[in-house]
């Protein structure tokens, strides 16, 4: 039997526990057991591979950077769907500020397009830039998942790497923009996708 299998066979009080000690075949364990049905919640309300992948990704993250200080009143499945919850709320906020930058954005409001075509210019360029100071192969899964839209799974295969990795780059990808850019993160994704 392996590790996993081990692992699959303990109650989420054991799992967590052991996740909080930093296990990480825990956290595997997790993951494996708890991604498919987070995911079909998602899915079934997004209708969206990309967005229900790159929500549970966040959750997963979030729920290893925090294993130290874990704190469940609840079961772990209701831990992680609250989470998920909270990830799917954040999502459609932000979708509706993308929308409405995109349809203003399609939508000439006065004749200065030009330093408005200007300004999205350098941020786009500026949004390039940081970019390039990512580490390669973090560079090369955001370019393919943001800018070729190709799924996780697709990158994965593509690279020959595995799912988790592919999780991991663009996560610190995310990350990294978010904090650079702030609040024009949005709006650059989605002028960097035309």
């Amino acid at each position: 039997m392996n590790i996993i299998n081990k692992y699959n066979s303990f109650d989420d009080a054991a799992m967590t526990a052991r996740l909080k000690e930093g296990d990480k075949t825990a956290y595997e364990a997790i993951y494996n057991e708890y991604w498919p049905r987070l995911f079909s919640y998602i899915y079934n309300r997004l209708k969206s591979k990309e967005a229900a992948e790159e929500i549970i990704q966040e959750v997963f993250f979030s729920l290893w950077m925090k294993r130290a200080t874990l704190d469940l009143t609840h079961s772990l499945s209701a831990y992680l769907f609250t989470a998920v919850k909270y990830q799917l709320f954040n999502y459609l906020k932000s979708d509706q500020v993308r929308r409405k930058y995109a349809s203003q954005a399609s939508v000439p409001l006065a004749d200065n397009s030009n330093e408005e075509n200007m300004a999205a210019n350098d941020l786009k360029n500026t949004m390039e830039k940081e970019i390039s100071r990512l580490p390669e192969k973090c560079q090369q899964v955001f370019r393919m998942s943001r800018q070729e839209h190709l799924s996780i799974n697709d990158i994965a295969s593509t690279l020959n790497i595995s799912h988790k990795t592919v999780e991991n780059h663009l996560t610190k990808a995310l990350r990294q923009l978010r904090m650079v850019l702030g609040h024009y993160f949005c709006f650059l994704l989605i002028i960097s996708s035309f």
